[in-house]
């Protein structure tokens, strides 16, 4: 089985792109982020066409999650136990689906930002990945042989060598102590990032800004991810990012990420 995680910047603007990559990628479980539209306007026919069942959460123009699978979609969810909402009154976004494909619980993942470290968003996003770990770490206390899957755009990279220059980053997100840490606390959850060891770094990413030319000059971030608990990651033969998915007219901002199992 095919597990791959694609944060696709807006899936109405990308469907024709996300259906060709379906077509070659082979992938039999899909995770979609910022999908950035309604369950009303989500161009579902892109996954049913191609034999993939599909369940999407979005609530707005912003954020938007999704899961497709073509080895069985069951048990959907659209949030995890204590996963926080932003804002005053506090509000629930729509970032996380999950369903069980093929006996696995996948998730689709993604993450607050944080905007900037002294912004409200920055503590909402620390408290989001905290209440993350709880839920990874219950199920396994349930079934430590648990077969689950996080995957998304995590918005941290947890090591220097994922970012293209630490310097660059000074004051800024997705680099800080706490963020880095909390990205940790999943790891001794149990929660293993399958990646890495197929696609070391550095220089190995998964995102690079629109702006400034960074995709041609090479400044990118490793920010997604596929993190499987012990069981699961157990079966992971093999794994890639898609770095040719960023190229051309219209690409994402981000790579897709597949992972292989046994």
């Amino acid at each position: 089985m095919r597990i791959a995680t694609w944060n696709v910047n807006s899936m109405r603007a990308r469907a024709d792109r996300v259906a060709a990559w379906l077509e070659r990628s082979d992938a039999d479980v899909v995770a979609i982020q910022e999908t950035k539209c309604r369950d009303d306007q989500f161009p579902a026919s892109v996954f049913t066409d191609r034999g993939y069942e599909v369940a999407h959460h979005g609530l707005g123009q912003w954020n938007g999650v999704a899961l497709a699978s073509r080895v069985g979609l069951e048990d959907v969810r659209t949030s995890f136990d204590g996963q926080p909402g932003y804002g005053e009154p506090e509000e629930a976004e729509a970032r996380a689906v999950s369903a069980v494909c093929g006996g696995v619980r996948v998730w689709s993942l993604y993450v607050p930002n944080g905007r900037e470290i002294d912004h409200p968003h920055y503590a909402y996003k620390l408290r989001w990945l905290e209440a993350l770990r709880g839920e990874g770490a219950a199920r396994l206390a349930e079934d430590p042989r648990a077969q689950i899957a996080f995957c998304g755009d995590f918005n941290v990279a947890p090591q220097d060598d994922d970012v293209w220059d630490m310097a660059a980053f000074e004051g800024k997100t997705h680099v800080t102590e706490a963020e880095r840490q909390a990205f940790q606390e999943l790891g001794k959850a149990g929660f293993a990032d399958v990646v890495r060891p197929h696609a070391p770094g550095p220089g190995v990413y998964t995102f690079w800004d629109y702006q400034g030319l960074s995709f041609p000059k090479k400044k990118g971030m490793r920010i997604d991810f596929l993190l499987c608990s012990p069981a699961l990651a157990d079966r992971v033969s093999g794994a890639r990012i898609d770095r040719e998915e960023r190229k051309g007219k219209g690409a994402s901002d981000h790579a897709p990420v597949l992972a292989d199992l046994d």
